[in-house]
């Protein structure tokens, strides 16, 4: 016998025995794989300027221990509670959102979207996701056990929610954060039975908004460029094309089965910019070639898989409704940064969920699978 939230469970029902190792397993692989590509992308032009070629490499590694401990922290406590907690998680990261806008934080490029904290950086966007999820996933399921039904103001109630801590996080300025929250509410919202037209409704809302944060000036001119490389590449300036054009090279120059690990000449001779972070995909497609490619997709979808599994076996809406949104979270980021790397979508700076480099980024995912252990190893509890 053991307890479990104050009641006794048998020991043939406690959550350890329900753990799903496939989704352990695609966890640490996709970690590993990461790393792998990380010490590829860096350690040439690390060592060129006199530094410690694995530098970044043990960093993301350090991040990885610590996002083990933080995914067996998360999975061993009750995901139902976070519903007690869920608005002052909530309000707690959209005060982050906006502290990160004052002299606190810190910029660069251009963009203040970081806490500089003992030579780390913290990023509030990526606890704003997973805040995000839980605050939807509370409101979408007292919803449902008080009406059952999900009219159009309750899906703009919901819009409302996801709406302020992604207008902060666009005005960073940060558009691909402010595309995932915008797609972990549209997830959620299939999930919890929106209708059709409401979505339509929302849908055209969002493009209204769209046209007067373009007449307002809010959408910034390099981002612009960006869309109009993806769109009419003839009428633009070389300098927007260049992140594209080398990542299809890198990822045209790796084949079949790649140049081998380390030896891609794209990759040690930097041509492509950002490639340990935002470009990362195209370390793979160079030295790994078209098999490797989709065996990270393969690896992808399993986790897309589990995680759809989960919400659907979860016990109560609450667990289905944080399991979809945590998928909609890791489905949006694959699209989006491996679309920008071949070409089919325009670069945003949307990191590939395990695998890029980032301690925030990693430490968010790792909450996220722990989420998704939880939820499924209490579903008969």
């Amino acid at each position: 016998m053991d307890l479990v939230a104050g009641r006794v469970v048998p020991a043939e029902r406690r959550p350890i025995r329900h753990l799903d190792p496939v989704l352990v397993l695609v966890s640490v692989a996709l970690v590993s794989v990461g790393l792998l590509l990380i010490y590829s992308a860096t350690h040439r032009s690390l060592a060129a300027i006199g530094e410690d070629p694995g530098f970044y490499l043990k960093r993301q590694a350090t991040f990885a221990a610590l996002g083990v401990v933080l995914a067996l922290l998360v999975a061993s406590v009750d995901y139902r509670f976070l519903k007690v907690y869920a608005g002052m998680i909530y309000l707690g990261a959209v005060v982050l959102l906006v502290l990160v806008r004052t002299p606190l934080g810190t910029a660069v490029k251009g963009s203040q979207r970081w806490f500089e904290l003992f030579g780390f950086q913290l990023t509030p966007s990526e606890v704003a996701k997973i805040a995000l999820i839980v605050m939807l996933a509370t409101f979408l399921s007292e919803l449902r056990r008080s009406t059952g039904e999900l009219a159009l103001p309750h899906v703009y109630s919901a819009t409302a929610i996801a709406g302020l801590p992604a207008l902060l996080v666009f005005l960073q300025p940060d558009l691909g954060t402010s595309i995932v929250l915008a797609s972990i509410l549209v997830g959620m919202l299939v999930v919890a039975g929106a209708r059709g037209r409401h979505l339509a409704v929302l849908g055209l809302t969002g493009l209204v908004l769209v046209v007067a944060a373009l007449q307002t000036g809010l959408v910034r001119e390099y981002q612009l460029e960006r869309v109009r490389a993806l769109f009419d590449p003839a009428n633009v300036d070389a300098s927007a094309l260049w992140n594209r054009q080398q990542a299809e090279i890198a990822i045209g120059s790796g084949g079949l089965t790649g140049l081998g690990y380390l030896r891609g000449s794209q990759t040690n001779l930097d041509f492509v910019p950002e490639q340990h972070t935002d470009f990362i995909f195209t370390v793979a497609g160079e030295e790994f070639g078209f098999v490797g490619s989709v065996t990270l997709l393969l690896l992808f979808a399993l986790l897309l898989w589990r995680a759809l599994r989960i919400s659907a076996l979860a016990k109560d809406p609450f667990g289905t409704y944080v399991a979809a949104g945590i998928a909609s979270m890791f489905a949006i980021q694959m699209f989006v940064n491996i679309g920008m790397t071949i070409g089919i979508m325009p670069i945003t700076g949307i990191t590939l969920p395990f695998i890029s480099y980032g301690g925030s980024s990693l430490l968010t995912n790792a909450v996220a699978v722990g989420l998704l252990l939880n939820i499924h190893m209490r579903r008969f509890i």
